[in-house]
C-alpha cells in the first residue's frame, strides 16, 4: 500500500518546504511527473501560495471546483503538478505556471493575459503506431496522435487550454530560446548557440556561455521566450 505521507527530511530537494518542525508532508499521488519533479497541490496551495492554512482548507477549496490544472478541474489534494503545469483559480482570477528556480526548487510563478491559455510540452519520444500514425510522448505524461511526422524529439508543442489542441510548434534548433529543467544550470535560460551530439551550448542573457546536456533543454521560444520565466 502506498503511503500518503513522506518525511520532510527525505523529501525531494526540489520541494521548497521547511524540513524541521513538522515530521510529515503530503506525498504527491503517482502520475504524469516523477516524484522529484513534482509536488502535491496541497503543498502549492497551502505552503507556497498561502491560500489555505490547513490541508482541510485545501480539500474544501478543491471540492468546490476552485482549482484547474492545465484547464481541467482537480479535486485531489495529492494531485501531482510539475514543470510547466498551469494552476488556475478562476474564482479569484489567479493563474500560475510551475517552474524551477535557479536553486532547483519547484515554484508557482504568477502569469496573466493570453499566457494563461497556453501550456508548453516537450516531446520526449515518438513512435509509429497502427496505420502509419505517429504517437508523440510528452514530458507531462500525455500522448498525442498525429498524421504527419513533422515533429522531432526535443521540440516543444504549445498546447491551447482548455481545448488541449496544438497551437504552435517550437523546433529544437540553433538559435532557439531554451529553459533548463535540470543539471548544474537548472532554472537558467538563454539562446542555444550550438547543439552537438548530447551537448548544448547556451548563451544566457548575461554572463558567459556554458555547456550542458541537451536533455535538460526545454524550448520556450524562437529568439525570446513566449512565456514568463523566473
Amino acid at each position: 500500500m502506498v503511503k500518503r505521507h513522506l518525511k520532510r527530511l527525505v523529501a525531494p530537494k526540489s520541494w521548497k518546504i521547511k524540513r524541521k518542525g513538522i515530521t510529515f508532508v503530503t506525498r504527491p499521488r503517482p502520475g504524469m511527473h516523477s516524484k522529484k519533479n513534482s509536488i502535491s497541490l496541497n503543498l502549492v496551495l497551502r505552503d507556497m501560495l498561502g491560500y489555505a492554512k490547513t490541508t482541510r482548507d485545501v480539500k474544501v477549496i478543491l471540492s468546490k471546483g476552485g482549482v484547474l490544472v492545465d484547464g481541467k478541474q482537480r479535486k485531489d489534494h495529492r494531485f501531482a503538478v510539475g514543470v510547466m503545469d498551469i494552476i488556475e483559480m478562476p474564482k479569484i482570477n489567479k493563474c500560475f505556471r510551475v517552474l524551477l528556480n535557479k536553486k532547483g526548487n519547484l515554484y508557482p510563478t504568477e502569469i496573466k493575459g493570453d499566457e494563461t491559455k497556453i501550456k508548453l510540452c516537450k516531446i520526449v519520444g515518438k513512435s509509429v503506431i497502427k496505420k502509419g500514425k505517429i504517437q508523440l510522448n510528452l514530458n507531462d505524461g500525455r500522448n498525442i496522435i498525429i498524421d504527419k511526422n513533422k515533429y522531432g524529439t526535443g521540440d516543444t508543442l504549445v498546447i491551447q487550454l482548455p481545448e488541449q489542441k496544438i497551437k504552435e510548434h517550437l523546433k529544437f534548433e540553433k538559435g532557439s530560446f531554451v529553459y533548463l529543467s535540470g543539471g548544474k544550470h537548472k532554472g537558467e535560460s538563454g539562446i542555444a548557440e550550438e547543439i552537438k551530439d548530447s551537448i548544448i551550448k547556451v548563451k544566457p542573457k548575461s554572463g558567459e556561455s556554458f555547456e550542458t546536456s541537451k536533455k535538460f533543454a526545454f524550448v520556450t521560444g524562437k529568439e525570446k521566450p513566449i512565456i514568463t520565466l523566473i
